[in-house]
């Protein structure tokens, strides 16, 4: 391959709390500079000429192309209003979801198409972000973006002609890309999410359809009011909105409410960070909210919503068990409450006096997802890491029923093992995986090994159905899952355990994993790749710059990379709640200590390094992995190739069919080609 391209070093110091900070590549976070324009395409041509010339990506990129093509229709995002079901349907060979409305659950339902974003745009580009139906189900507010941006646009559909009825709202809740929208109870208007123009201090403002003059609704009290995120629903019965303020990503969240009976009622804080309220759902005259406030396994409460109700007079349904309480659903006399245990997840349902109904059978190491009511029914997905989603649906008094909106196709895992282990972090804690391989596999050591985690944001990485693993697994491999704290795994503490002070926990959490995975002989030292994206493309970065032995490849995607300059983004400041700042002189301490861009070191022998971006990427600035790729060329002393892998795309979200293949045929044939593992094709 082409020679590391020579990069320039400019040096550039920064000083935090009397410490002197220099840095070569800071010149790379302009990305309209015509010199980083042109750093980029070359990297970008060093990197397409090393992968195209693989001898197996053409092979392995067509059998990904068949895998992920191969599945019939599938379903997600499934929400009730009136007589009606909104959901997202995917079908084979088209680049991006579209949104449907059904009449019912069973196979003669009828559908019919509200938005086909190909048809808005044939490039597979325009992606829905999110859609919240009025509650007559007469119409639709739908978010559209462009070039994974989730910088949203809000259109207004009218459902039985398919067409926008009222002026769209641009810039509603950029790069958040969550249903932020509360309807009006009589459908003339809704509440929705918007920040200003630097993307800090959103507010709740009202739209009244067929008017331009949108009214900002101020609410005062945040706990950080720069970086609040609002989550909008308003109740079945049309009397209150409530929005659910989180501090910054994965931060703690506050609850405030209004009557929808009086256009100028005032906002009233319902819960404060303290009560530790973390979801809510509303079911007839009262809201039921899950808090972590007496244990961080989660208890269910119960307040009787009148104005100025606070979580102060709210009463437990549900107390804390055993197992971490992360879904909530009510139906007009259910209770339905999700909950996980270290990666694998469960259903219960209760009375809404709290009185335990029959159990929900889930099928062991399985995800309940999506968990959803309208009226008297509630739904909900089930998938493992063998079989795909499929929807369930319970009205109330019922028996659980299978739909007939599951998803199936010619791809199964269902002769592949799987199978729990745990490793022996660092300071002692047991750390969950599931491996999934084989059932014969021998344990010698031979075998080659993917081994992905993320660990923040109380994220946990349940069990779930992803057809391209299926290629790796062709090639004798095993896929393995990491649950580590910063997830939410085993709840709230299991997620503090692994934010702020407490990051590096997370990294040795992996680091015994994959240590595990060697010592059992499940992979060799030489066979192990590992792969993360995001917040786990941060994981990626830590451990190779803390190990830089222990795997043989390494893929980090959209990574967060340079801790000490993440804030000074404008996605970036919203992460100090899971990060810190270096404004705080322990925590600026703690982030120099693992930051990968940092701690690089000159003639380290590094392993084989794929570095990931968007250049639209409005989650982690694309001068992360740009400034990594850099620092790394210029560091190894290893021999193994460092490449960094552009496109004009965002952070995943919205990504088309073809885009995500092409993007995986790179990770597996980088993967595999640096493991020495000939690909072989499905017998």
């Amino acid at each position: 391959m082409a020679a590391p391209i020579d990069t320039p070093r400019i040096p550039e110091t920064s000083s935090w709390h009397g410490v002197e900070v220099t840095e070569d590549y800071r010149w790379l976070e302009d990305a309209a500079a015509a010199a980083t324009v042109d750093w980029t395409a070359a990297q970008q041509r060093r990197t397409r000429e090393y992968l195209d010339a693989l001898p197996d990506r053409a092979a392995l990129r067509a059998r990904l192309a068949q895998l992920l093509s191969a599945h019939t229709t599938s379903y997600r995002e499934l929400h009730g209003a009136g007589d009606t079901w909104f959901a997202l349907k995917q079908e084979p060979n088209r680049q991006q979801p579209m949104l449907v409305t059904r009449s019912g659950l069973d196979d003669d339902a009828v559908e019919r198409v509200v938005v086909d974003p190909q048809a808005l745009d044939g490039s597979g580009q325009t992606t829905i972000d999110f859609f919240v139906p009025s509650p007559d189900g007469s119409r639709v507010v739908v978010s559209l973006s462009e070039h994974g941006s989730e910088d949203g646009t809000l259109f207004v559909y009218e459902v039985a002609a398919g067409a926008v009825v009222d002026e769209p709202i641009a810039h509603a809740n950029p790069a958040a890309a969550v249903p932020s929208v509360a309807w009006r109870h009589d459908g003339a208007g809704f509440w929705y999410g918007r920040a200003d123009a630097a993307g800090f201090h959103q507010q709740v403002w009202f739209h009244r359809l067929g008017s331009s003059a949108d009214v900002r609704e101020r609410l005062d009290g945040f706990a950080d009011p720069a970086i609040v995120e609002n989550l909008l629903s308003a109740s079945g019965d049309g009397r209150f909105v409530l929005d659910r303020a989180q501090r910054g990503d994965g931060g703690e969240w506050e609850l405030f409410a209004r009557s929808q009976s009086d256009a100028d009622a005032a906002w009233w804080r319902v819960a404060g960070i303290e009560d530790r309220c973390v979801e809510a759902t509303f079911a007839g005259d009262s809201l039921y909210l899950l808090s972590h406030a007496d244990s961080e396994y989660g208890s269910v409460l119960r307040l009787r919503m009148t104005a100025g109700a606070t979580v102060a007079d709210a009463t437990t349904v549900v107390p804390a068990g055993s197992r971490a309480l992360t879904e909530l659903a009510a139906t007009d006399r259910t209770l339905w409450v999700a909950d996980i245990d270290g990666g694998p997840c469960g259903l219960r349902r209760f009375g809404l006096d709290g009185a335990e109904l029959p159990p929900v059978e889930i099928p062991p190491i399985s995800t309940v997802s999506e968990l959803a009511a309208s009226g008297g029914t509630a739904v909900w997905a089930v998938e493992s890491f063998t079989r795909p989603a499929q929807w369930w649906a319970c009205r109330d008094g019922d028996t659980p029923a299978r739909t007939a909106l599951g998803t199936t196709g010619a791809v199964e895992l269902t002769g592949y093992q799987v199978t729990r282990e745990f490793a022996t972090s660092a300071d002692g804690t047991r750390v969950p995986m599931t491996v999934l391989a084989a059932p014969d596999a021998p344990r010698d050591g031979s075998r080659p090994a993917l081994l992905t985690g993320y660990g923040g944001y109380a994220i946990s990485l349940t069990p779930t159905f992803r057809p391209e693993v299926l290629a790796w697994l062709e090639q004798g491999g095993s896929y393995v899952v990491a649950n580590l704290r910063g997830g939410g795994e085993y709840g709230e503490r299991w997620h503090r355990q692994g934010r702020l002070a407490h990051k590096q926990n997370c990294f040795d959490d992996f680091i015994a994993c994959a240590d595990h995975l060697v010592a059992t002989g499940i992979t060799g030292r030489q066979r192990l790749a590992i792969m993360g994206g995001s917040n786990g493309g941060l994981l990626m970065g830590a451990v190779l710059t803390q190990r830089p032995d222990l795997a043989r490849a390494v893929v980090a995607a959209v990574p967060v990379m340079d801790m000490l300059r993440v804030e000074t983004t404008a996605n970036g400041r919203y992460n100090v709640t899971e990060f810190g700042s270096v404004a705080d002189p322990e925590l600026f301490a703690v982030l120099r200590g693992y930051s990968p861009y940092h701690n690089v070191r000159d003639g380290a022998r590094y392993p084989a390094v794929l570095l990931t971006g968007g250049e639209f990427d409005p989650r982690v600035d694309a001068w992360h992995p740009k400034k990594m790729a850099a620092r790394l060329q210029a560091a190894t002393g290893s021999g193994e190739p460092v490449l960094l892998r552009m496109e004009s795309g965002g952070h995943g979200v919205g990504q088309s069919v073809e885009q995500k293949v092409d993007l995986v045929a790179d990770y597996y044939a980088f993967l595999l080609d640096r493991l020495a593992v000939e690909y072989r094709p499905p017998r």
